[in-house]
């Protein structure tokens, strides 16, 4: 089979991989691939889809999705070349997050939802001008045709070309993408465009696709169970009941206020209730908070009020909290079987006691079920997609239909030395400036023998900023700090300055499952060094519980598919920035006692080949 590859050469395995992923499409299957760094998963995939699509079924599409908006300049230049290698044409859209594709001024600062209905506002009342350019009142307008053209001609484009020309010529840039999305064979996207059901069909429609039609490829596929659950969770907070207060007396309804300020007591006096003097979470039912608002009167009557009231504030402003709370009470009367119920207590910057009411989806094949058995193929691959039978109890994939692929790191393990340092550990009990400075000798000790660029990561912010303290003492080199607060732009532009100090070496200190611990390449002699530190366990809270329980009820492997391997898979995503291709060399370093520990340790691939030791200084030289 000849397919439309970009190179000239094939990487160890690629082949095998392209000829499953036809063969999957051309079945009507489904995929699961376990493929480590440096086997070329966004061209294997690519490839043989564009060929089926290009040269077998010309009425498919392809969705190439992605957990992060960094991760779809691959996919564009892989397409890119195999345009110019095969000198043939096909359409490409990139999509990001309509708000991230909208040219309204401030709408960045909204939350996702705030801006669905911001926008949805500005277009029913004509008051967005790149909108209403789209159309004449019968048809697409001649300006939007002549960019639709210009559009066509050019793609493959990223995001920020097909921004910039929608721009300059006054009209919506993700409308114009949805009008291109009609002849495209390709889409490149977030996971919500598929994931989430109401923006699946709304944009689906726009391109006149059908689900049957469609060959969905995850990319960094393990984000896709996490991703799935968020969707379907919501919560409602005391700031959000505050201001939906507000805003509702400032629009004269007194009486309608009165119910939001008395939700607020509601929530207030079943956390006294059921939260413990020493606890700050409990367990509540639907029928609890439901009932006592039935008690002030009927729930989607009152729920209707706040509808009304946040569709008036949405006239006037970007954002609606009395909106909010109408779409949390909507959720709440969800089912119960794979969701959880958790009010919790918190304290806010003001020392206020605050309280939030969640509703937490546990199981990610709710979401998936459908999308599964009504796309055409689904391809979901990632460096870390172990243990792969997890995926597919996760995914809810069916288990007749499925095929799953684990392949090796096909990188020269001389290349990469793995060491345990177990003589540290960031466990609560033992968490203590005497610890923080220990953790910090090792990491210094370390980096300072590494001939280049290292990065530290941590379980939290908390623990990095607590040992930055000793660390910037002690090391010899600069340090850069990444921060939760950083917009795409100053990531990108903290990662820029950390590379020139590839000769000098300096020091990057980030956390596991951050922006820097996957989505980012710095191969050759950018990166030298990757340190994890400790364990990223997640808080053992109630939701950790409640899936732990869930989980052990559906598959008997809840400490591990709840707890363990959400961890694992953070650690084996940081220590992966490390090596990126078959010629660059690295030290990898776990620092922590519970490295060694049987029920951890066995969670890493076997070709880790880790050594444990507690001097690592002259095997570092040695290797370097």
């Amino acid at each position: 089979m000849e397919f439309l590859f970009p190179y000239d050469n094939f990487r160890k395995i690629q082949k095998s991989f392209m000829l499953q992923v036809y063969h999957t499409i051309k079945n009507k299957g489904q995929l699961l691939v376990h493929a480590p760094t440096g086997i070329g998963k966004t061209s294997s995939a690519l490839s043989p889809a564009l060929t089926y699509v290009l040269k077998e079924d010309k009425k498919k599409v392809i969705f190439f999705l992605t957990s992060r908006n960094t991760q779809h300049l691959i996919a564009v230049e892989t397409l890119k070349e195999i345009k110019k290698k095969h000198d043939i044409e096909f359409t490409t859209v990139d999509l990001i997050g309509k708000r991230g594709m909208c040219n309204q001024a401030g709408v960045q600062q909204l939350k996702s939802g705030e801006f669905i209905e911001y926008c949805k506002d500005l277009r029913e009342k004509g008051r967005c001008d790149y909108f209403k350019n789209l159309k004449t009142k019968t048809k697409t307008s001649e300006q939007a045709q002549n960019v639709l053209e210009t559009l066509k001609k050019q793609s493959p484009l990223h995001v920020e070309e097909i921004n910039s020309i929608c721009f300059n010529a006054d009209l919506c840039s993700y409308e114009m993408a949805c009008l291109l999305g009609k002849v495209a064979q390709v889409v490149i996207g977030d996971y919500n465009y598929m994931l989430n059901p109401h923006i699946r069909a709304g944009l689906l429609t726009k391109m006149n696709k059908s689900l049957k039609d469609c060959i969905i490829i995850f990319d960094e596929g393990h984000n896709v169970p996490h991703r799935a659950r968020d969707l379907l969770t919501s919560q409602l907070t005391s700031f959000i009941l505050d201001n939906a207060a507000k805003e509702t007396m400032l629009m004269k309804y007194d009486e309608i206020a009165q119910d939001i300020l008395a939700i607020k007591k509601i929530i207030e006096n079943i956390a006294k209730e059921e939260i413990g003097r020493k606890e700050d979470e409990a367990l509540i039912t639907k029928q609890k908070f439901y009932k006592a608002v039935e008690e002030m009167g009927n729930y989607e009557e009152i729920m209707g009020n706040f509808v009304f009231v946040g569709d008036q504030v949405l006239e006037k402003k970007k954002k609606s909290f009395t909106a909010s709370l109408a779409t949390f009470m909507e959720s709440w009367l969800g089912p119960s079987e794979g969701f959880t119920r958790i009010i919790t207590k918190g304290m806010s910057r003001t020392g206020r006691t605050t309280y939030t009411l969640n509703y937490r989806c546990l199981d990610p094949a709710i979401i998936m079920n459908s999308l599964l058995s009504e796309a055409h193929a689904t391809i979901t691959m990632s460096g870390t997609l172990s243990p792969i039978d997890m995926y597919e109890d996760l995914l809810g994939v069916n288990k007749e239909k499925c095929i799953t692929l684990e392949y090796k790191n096909p990188f020269p393990q001389e290349n990469r030395l793995a060491l345990i340092l177990p003589e540290t550990s960031t466990k609560y009990k033992t968490r203590g400036s005497m610890m923080y400075e220990k953790i910090a000798k090792k990491c210094a000790g370390i980096t300072n023998t590494v001939p280049g660029n290292s990065v530290i990561f941590f379980p939290s912010y908390k623990l990095r900023d607590e040992v930055y303290e000793y660390l910037r003492i002690q090391s010899d080199k600069t340090l850069f700090l990444e921060e939760t607060e950083y917009t795409k732009e100053q990531r990108g532009n903290l990662l820029e300055r950390f590379k020139e100090y590839k000769d000098r070496g300096a020091l990057l200190l980030a956390v596991a499952g951050g922006s820097f611990a996957e989505g980012i390449d710095l191969p050759g002699d950018l990166l030298k060094c990757v340190i994890v530190v400790g364990l990223p366990l997640g808080r053992p809270d109630l939701e950790t519980k409640e899936l732990i329980n869930y989980y052990d009820k559906r598959f008997s492997r809840g400490w591990d598919y709840g707890y363990v391997y959400p961890a694992i898979i953070k650690i084996l995503q940081s220590a992966g920035r490390c090596i990126r291709s078959e010629t660059d060399r690295g030290v990898i370093v776990f620092l922590d006692e519970r490295y060694v520990w049987q029920n951890y340790k066995k969670c890493f691939p076997d070709d880790m080949n880790m050594q444990v030791k507690k001097d690592p200084i002259p095997l570092i030289q040695e290797f370097f």
